[in-house]
């Protein structure tokens, strides 16, 4: 009973953090919070430094810590296996926005956009830096935008 209160109590206090899958309605709400958007493109069960951006850096308490606070969070999927397949309205708008910002089809590709939809920071294939260097790298950016 303990530990269901320990883990209960764990999962209460970390942080909330969602990774949407609609890039048009996380726009809007950036331009509502002034927030930037982060945008990982991933090929989730294929593409192994997808997956290793998302364990090693994306999903990471330092990481979830920080864009809980400061980051809206779109993840752009193109699953391979046919058991990971999206429902067709969202491979419509993974597929849209592709177009407008990976329209090389580079993965993983992770992009730091501001509320207007500007491209201020780009990760190409794993970045390949520890999560703290990550976060470091964002509040970079974002600083020096202002």
């Amino acid at each position: 009973m303990k530990n269901l209160l320990v883990i209960a109590l764990f999962w209460l206090s970390a942080p909330v953090v969602n990774w949407s899958g609609d890039f048009n309605e996380t726009q809007k709400e950036a331009q509502r919070t002034h927030k930037y958007i982060l945008i990982n493109f991933s090929g989730s069960d294929w593409c192994g430094p997808c997956i290793r951006t998302r364990k090693e850096i994306l999903e990471t308490k330092t990481f979830e810590d920080y864009a809980a606070d400061h980051l809206l969070l779109v993840r752009a999927d193109f699953p391979r296996q046919k058991k990971n397949q999206l429902p067709k309205d969202q491979v419509k708008r993974n597929e849209a926005l592709a177009d407008k910002y990976n329209p090389n089809g580079e993965f993983p590709l992770t992009l730091l956009v501001d509320e207007n939809g500007k491209v201020v920071k780009t990760w190409e294939g794993f970045p390949n830096v520890s999560p703290e260097k990550f976060v470091a790298q964002i509040t970079e950016t974002t600083h020096a935008g202002n």
